[in-house]
């Protein structure tokens, strides 16, 4: 998957690749009812080890609801190939359940620009507007109405992870509609590994395409791939289990996502810096 590729596919497996990442971002190990907090943080993108661009991520979330936003820029061949994605959700939150309400991303590059926006009912999807209209390829499976019911957006998801069975981040399925996909994420328990005077937890993540998709050799080697993982870094007195480190074997190479910054701010509390690497 080069650069050029990302940006063409920025509804597709961008989205997926930015939905493992995003749904890294905001894995909790939260008490039932955790009080409002705020997480902002920076990831570093490589593409083969060679940076290709940044992830800035934010979202506050409430008793009741959550506001979530993202950014990622890709550039390389000296701004020759470049794209820009914003996306931003909204919506309630009833006990562990997540009811999402708004769903925005647009994107801009070298190759065209572009936009979804989705809102939601009791159902599912309500209302879905694509720009612009676009006709499917031939080896696209056929999208239906049954597969916008019950769906979360993809920073919704991440809300659907945050009240996990026990401390591990693992062991959970979300189903997810970016707009034009429908697709699982599946997390399953690989191992621990040395993290400075503690370890990490590291999952694997199984991309399982459902409809909206392109039967071609990307996605079918995604959804073999069995080498996408989230190494998650315990912040046991913030109650997070913040990712180091997302790492996702393409058909070009592997595109890693390092953590360069993340904050959290609590109610009461002052911004702490929990992650911060220089030079990596």
């Amino acid at each position: 998957m080069s650069l050029l590729a990302l940006s063409r596919s920025a509804t597709s497996m961008t989205a997926v690749i930015g939905t493992i990442l995003t749904i890294a971002c905001t894995t909790t190990v939260a008490a039932k009812d955790p009080e409002p907090y705020r997480v902002s943080a920076t990831y570093k993108i490589t593409l083969n080890s060679f940076e290709i661009g940044t992830l800035r991520y934010e979202s506050s979330v409430g008793f009741n609801g959550y506001v979530v936003e993202s950014e990622v820029q890709l550039s390389a061949l000296f701004g020759a190939v470049s794209w820009k994605g914003a996306t931003r959700s909204s919506g309630t939150i009833h006990g562990v359940k997540t009811k999402p309400a708004n769903y925005a991303f647009d994107f801009r590059g070298s190759t065209g620009a572009g936009e979804i926006n989705m809102g939601f009912g009791e159902a599912g999807v309500s209302s879905l507007t694509v720009l612009p209209a676009r006709s499917l390829a031939a080896d696209t499976v056929p999208l239906r109405g049954k597969h916008l019911k019950g769906v979360l957006d993809p920073l919704s998801a991440v809300f659907a992870l945050t009240r996990p069975q026990g401390k591990s981040p693992c062991g959970r399925r979300v189903e997810i509609f970016d707009g034009q996909q429908r697709f699982d994420l599946e997390l399953y328990y690989r191992r621990q590994q040395p993290l400075g005077k503690g370890k990490a937890i590291v999952c694997r993540v199984k991309y399982v395409p459902i409809a909206g998709y392109r039967a071609n050799d990307e996605t079918k080697a995604m959804s073999r791939s069995t080498g996408i993982e989230i190494a998650f870094r315990p912040v046991t007195h913030a109650g997070l289990m913040v990712p180091d480190e997302v790492t996702i074997p393409t058909i070009s190479g592997p595109v890693a996502f390092k953590a360069q910054k993340v904050d959290i701010k609590t109610s009461g509390r002052s911004k702490t810096a929990l992650v911060k690497k220089r030079g990596r």
